[in-house]
């Protein structure tokens, strides 16, 4: 009698469960992880490409500050009556100085001629702040005392806004360094420098240079504080660098070789940036990368925002949408060695040759190194037999680095298909797989991942956008659409977080008036800087990362897109949340019941994020940086059971604090 009368108890339960729920609501497994979600997940991409590093993050207010362009004088302007023939050359001190060869000399022979200066216009003008300080120096020989230079900071009207007098003193052959500070006394755009040469002899100058004093921690001859603070606010697991394309370089010549980006900034080689020829539609002659943002810096910038550094090597393979140079394979251990010799670098203690070199540009601490990246968008055969090698030898010595190989420049095709299987055959780590696809592709593809191999190699999402036009179009737009769409192929990364460990969007940074590719996640001007949709995209998942991926299901089967939804869920156990992220991608309200099981809820609040557009076509800008934003409210409710109404095209964050 007691079984029969359990029996029927626990019928009376079933039933009623059944009956509270209805057959399209969103049931959420909160009590049963699937896997846990990686520190690293949501991370970013950083490449110095749209004056991401130069005229960007980089500080630096002087273009060409040391004469190294492939025209010297680029970004510099010959000023005033006594300018005349021999008063100013460029002279190239060869190998005597190979990774910055070139000095300005300039000669006053009589005082009474008129005036003599020069003027640098900066990166598309220089953007100058009311009130701050600017700190000029420069490197300089003079035989012996006579030159008085005048600093004048100018407004677009040439109007003097800020000015200072710089007396260098007799230096015989040596090079010196001097420098002065001083305030603006108004805000410009775009403004100018002028250098003003007084008094009669003759002075030699290079590494002439403007930062101003607001950058990021108060570096001096650091990175610009909003570009660095948007990184931070994202709390991004992992910051990718140096690339992107410029790793590989139009030709090996024009590679990236983080060893010549470490030491004294004026002895670092200063290159062409390869995107400085790359697109007919966008010119820009005036690209190159003086490495002011180096090695060093890129990991103190990841320490600084809490980021795992993720640097991407060459392995001895040009782009091969330019040159396609190889390096002989029995020539290749040069760059097996760069490899080995940045773990050292990063990692060693300062005992070795690379540690130490660490310790003596003032970081004795390791940094933590965990990943590398062996190639970028490389593929064929070429790449496999280069990548055993490498990975071998860095195995060897480091077995604990992940490395991260290439999938190609594809999600799928034949190239993608060689790659992946050759990669999952060798045991590769992590594969990085690039999506440039119309947002038609995002939303179809919310459910790749999975069927993939949970025991296999594991997945880096290694550069994703939208385009909402095609690949390479001017026309491409961060409009909500491409955002929304790349919200819900993210649900199902998340969902897949046994497989998909990293993902980031790019490129990273673009400056209004120097771009060369489009869309980017976040934009500039020589002042300002506001996130696009797909940023604050991205920022929501990165923020609301959780610890463990759970089951959220309608009809006992994940939504990747039925009825218009996509939907993934994780808990956070340190701070005792359920975390869900539902994509409403239709033009239509829908309403639904987040039934919660395996966990109560603990409090009367849920919060819920909402960012959404009634335009799909709605962009945010430098005018009107707040367009497209996240709103987070919260509602009170009793039980495991929420009622939510989401928004047409929308993605909402719902967090609810729970207990076992």
């Amino acid at each position: 009698m007691k079984i029969r009368l359990l029996i029927l108890a626990l019928l009376a339960i079933s039933v009623a469960y059944a009956q509270s729920q209805q057959p399209n609501d969103i049931i959420v497994k909160a009590g049963q992880e699937i896997a846990p979600v990686q520190p690293t997940m949501w991370g970013v991409f950083f490449e110095d490409i749209n004056l991401g590093a130069d005229g960007g993050i980089y500080a630096e207010l002087v273009k060409n500050r040391s004469f190294e362009f492939g025209k010297p004088l680029m970004g510099w302007k010959k000023i005033g009556d006594a300018a005349k023939e021999g008063t100013m050359t460029i002279l190239n001190r060869q190998s005597a100085s190979t990774a910055n060869p070139r000095f300005l000399r300039v000669k006053r022979e009589n005082a009474g001629n008129g005036k003599l200066g020069l003027n640098n216009e900066g990166f598309r003008g220089m953007g100058i702040k009311k009130g701050l300080r600017y700190d000029f120096s420069f490197l300089y020989r003079q035989p012996q005392k006579g030159i008085v230079m005048q600093v004048e900071l100018l407004d677009e009207k040439g109007s003097p806004i800020g000015s200072a007098t710089v007396n260098p003193e007799a230096s015989g052959d040596d090079w010196k360094t001097a420098s002065v500070s001083f305030v603006a006394n108004a805000t410009c755009l775009k403004g100018s420098l002028d250098i003003w040469f007084e008094n009669e002899g003759q002075i030699d100058l290079d590494m002439i240079s403007l930062f101003p004093a607001d950058t990021w921690k108060g570096r001096k001859g650091g990175l610009r504080a909003d570009m660095v603070q948007m990184l931070s606010d994202m709390k991004p697991g992992f910051i990718r660098f140096p690339g992107g394309c410029i790793v590989e370089g139009i030709d090996l010549g024009n590679r990236y070789q983080w060893k010549k980006t470490i030491g004294p900034v004026e002895q670092r080689q200063q290159i062409m940036n390869r995107w400085n020829v790359e697109f007919a539609h966008r010119p820009t002659p005036d690209y190159y990368q003086t490495f002011g943002l180096g090695f060093l810096e890129y990991f103190q910038l990841a320490e600084d925002i809490g980021a795992a550094p993720l640097p991407i090597l060459n392995c001895g393979m040009a782009c091969q949408f330019n040159t396609a140079e190889l390096v002989p394979l029995d020539q290749l251990d040069p760059y097996v060695q760069d490899a080995l010799d940045l773990v050292e670098f990063a990692n060693g203690d300062v005992t070795t040759k690379w540690g130490k070199t660490r310790a003596d540009l003032g970081h004795p601490a390791p940094f933590n190194l965990q990943f590398l990246g062996v190639g970028n968008e490389n593929w064929g055969p070429q790449y496999i037999e280069r990548l055993k090698i490498f990975t071998k030898a860095i195995k060897e010595k480091y077995p604990y680095i992940r490395l991260i190989n290439s999938s190609g420049t594809d999600p799928d095709g034949e190239r993608f298909d060689y790659l992946n299987g050759a990669l999952r055959a060798m045991g590769a780590d992590i594969i990085d797989e690039h999506y440039y696809r119309r947002p038609e592709w995002f939303l179809q593809n919310a459910a790749r991942y999975d069927s993939y191999d949970r025991k296999g190699s594991k997945v880096f999402a290694g550069e994703y956008a939208a385009q909402s036009d095609h690949t390479v179009s001017v026309d491409n737009r961060n409009n909500w659409l491409t955002a929304m769409s790349e919200a819900a192929f993210l649900t199902g990364l998340e969902r897949n977080a046994e497989v998909v460990h990293m993902a980031s969007y790019a490129p990273l940074f673009a400056h209004t008036d120097g771009w060369q590719w489009t869309p980017d996640l976040i934009w500039v001007d020589n002042l300002r800087v506001y996130g696009t949709p797909d940023y604050y995209v991205q920022k929501l998942f990165s923020v609301n990362k959780g610890t463990h991926v759970v089951s959220a299901t309608s009809n006992q089967q994940p939504l990747t897109g039925q009825e218009g939804l996509y939907v993934s869920a994780v808990v956070d156990k340190k701070s005792g949340q359920l975390i869900v992220k539902v994509v409403n991608a239709t033009p239509e309200a829908k309403k639904k019941n987040i039934l919660v099981e395996g966990v109560k809820h603990s409090g009367t609040a849920v919060y819920i994020t909402v960012l959404k557009s009634e335009e799909l076509t709605s962009e945010n800008s430098l005018d009107h940086p707040l367009t497209v934003l996240p709103i987070e409210n919260s509602i009170t409710i009793k039980g495991n059971k929420l009622p939510v109404v989401f928004a047409p095209n929308s993605l909402t964050i719902v967090k609810l604090p729970y207990r076992k």
